[in-house]
């Protein structure tokens, strides 16, 4: 294993007041979570379609200015709604407001009513994921170029299954890959994305694996570790964001750290 075991809570920024959302940031972080995330949407995913929701990045500023230890970031950004180099100065932005505990989540898109509601061209899905592609260097240069410059090289998440295509723009530019579906196909698609990075020079081996999870750690755990996941996520709704299962997941976590030779 390559990285350490880590546990992420998603705080989905819907059916919530912002007072219940900070304070499910300050329920986590004291629970010993290693990374809190959001989501970038315009309107909830679920439950009412036009119940309370709020904007991801403006969001990722506060929680840099609340919190102390966790990473943040959201998992993921739409790449299709800000021009690669804003979204690149605000990710360099906040990783200076979190003292460098920003991980830049970026995936191409897919929820077709923001895109309508807000004005963005659609397109197709390989139109989308052409447009990450470009998008990825632009990001890094921009980076590279702000003044001043990140406090580290920020970690970029890349979210997507996409066996042509997404999984070699990850192969290419990720740190972590968070993947979407169960363990056979993590397992399948983690060996197509070594075999992307053989293809594009670089070792892939060592993009770290990034699944969500729903379930609790006796279930599922060692069936995911084994096929190479290491950063876990459980989502949370509002507007309760109930911590149970995290705790779970943390103490399996603090026990298979306890546990190591």
């Amino acid at each position: 294993m390559t990285h350490p075991l880590r546990i992420a809570v998603q705080i989905q920024p819907q059916h919530a007041d912002y007072a219940q959302i900070r304070d499910a940031v300050l329920r986590a972080e004291d629970a010993g979570v290693d990374a809190i995330f959001n989501w970038d949407h315009f309107f909830p995913l679920y439950g009412d379609p036009d119940g309370k929701h709020f904007e991801c990045w403006t969001m990722l500023g506060a929680w840099a200015e609340q919190t102390s230890r966790v990473e943040i970031g959201a998992l993921v950004s739409c790449n299709s709604y800000r021009n690669p180099e804003l979204l690149a100065d605000m990710a360099r932005t906040v990783d200076h407001m979190s003292g460098g505990r920003l991980i830049l989540g970026i995936g191409a898109g897919w929820f077709e009513k923001d895109y309508d509601q807000f004005g963005y061209e659609f397109g197709t899905a390989g139109s989308r994921i052409a447009d990450l592609a470009a998008a990825m260097p632009r990001i890094k240069a921009r980076l590279a170029a702000g003044n001043p410059a990140p406090t580290r090289e920020i970690p970029v998440m890349i979210g997507g299954g996409g066996e042509k295509k997404t999984l070699r723009i990850v192969a290419e530019h990720a740190d972590i890959w968070h993947s979407f579906g169960d363990v056979e196909t993590l397992t399948r698609k983690s060996a197509i994305l070594d075999e992307h990075g053989t293809a594009v020079g670089r070792d892939a081996t060592a993009v770290e694996r990034s699944v969500g999870v729903s379930e609790p750690p006796a279930a599922v755990a060692d069936a995911l570790v084994a096929a190479g996941a290491t950063l876990f996520t459980i989502g949370l709704n509002g507007p309760d964001y109930d911590l149970a299962l995290t705790e779970q997941w943390v103490r399996w976590r603090d026990e298979r750290a306890a546990d190591a030779p």
